[in-house]
């Protein structure tokens, strides 16, 4: 058992939301938490506006792949963030759950992906706040 806190990002895709907000996690707080994401239906490749406007901020996911949401990684999870899935991510007890309620990307331009591009970012700062703690000097 890691004691580092563990967050999965769940969207219906995992080609946006939970792409970028994985993301920021990671190159925010670094090896200080675990960082997961998932689709409860996900999309061939994530989509290339988000890339993009990740890349932008100097986040390459290029690279990263949609995955599919599986029991083993909500179990393996402290913290459950939805972003527009709905009922589709299973609840355990002793987890917590949040919901961001944040525009879908999906079919859109760089420019629509920007905003909700620094929504996330503004949401992870409160999340790190909250979930890890600094490393002490």
């Amino acid at each position: 058992m890691s004691d580092k806190p563990s967050v999965l990002f769940v969207c219906v895709h995992n080609a946006g939301r939970s792409q970028m907000a994985a993301a920021w996690l990671t190159h925010l707080a670094g090896d200080r938490v675990e960082v997961r994401s998932a689709g409860s239906a996900p999309a061939d490749q994530v989509n290339p506006a988000v890339v993009e406007a990740m890349k932008e901020v100097g986040i390459d996911i290029s690279a990263e792949i949609p995955k599919v949401l599986t029991v083993e990684a909500v179990q393996a999870s402290d913290v459950c963030v939805t972003m527009g899935c709905g009922d589709t991510c299973p609840v355990f007890p002793g987890k917590r759950y949040l919901d961001w309620d944040l525009e879908d990307p999906a079919g859109q331009g760089v420019e629509a992906v920007r905003p909700i591009r620094d929504e996330i970012k503004a949401r992870i700062e409160g999340l790190i706040a909250e979930i890890a703690r600094e490393p002490k000097a």
